[in-house]
């Protein structure tokens, strides 16, 4: 994320060495929209207790915000390190083969082409004898 300031630097989202604890996450954070980063520990301490919630944001976060030192996160180098990898083509090829079918209809489910009568193929239907 980047944010252009007043004076002309651009204001980017990190993880800093300033203030880490753990990861720097809250830290970068806390710097980033201008809140005491202790105040975030907080939030995220609360919410570890609904649900173990505060640990996955955290976790998440740690994953997907670059550090300082970095110009990309620990997921995107994971990524580009494993591209010409035949592991990474299968599920690349396979998430986008799914991705394909989810949004092939509005409900997920295939709809026909003609539409089918349903009196006419249920057991109980009446059927028309001739001469009755």
């Amino acid at each position: 994320m980047n944010e252009i300031q007043p004076s002309g630097h651009v204001k980017q989202l990190r993880r800093t060495r300033n203030g880490r604890i753990v990861a720097g996450v809250c830290s970068g954070v806390g710097q980033y929209i201008g809140i005491d980063p202790n105040i975030l520990r907080i939030v995220l301490a609360v919410a570890s207790f609904f649900g173990g919630l505060g640990v996955g944001i955290y976790a998440v976060a740690w994953l997907l915000i670059p550090s300082e030192e970095k110009n990309a996160s620990i997921v995107q180098d994971l990524i580009e390190k494993n591209k010409d990898n035949p592991t990474w083509l299968d599920a690349k090829a396979k998430a986008q083969e799914g991705w394909a079918k989810a949004t092939k209809s509005h409900n997920g489910h295939k709809t026909p082409s003609t539409p089918v009568d349903p009196y006419t193929t249920h057991p109980y239907a009446q059927t028309k004898q001739p001469n009755d």
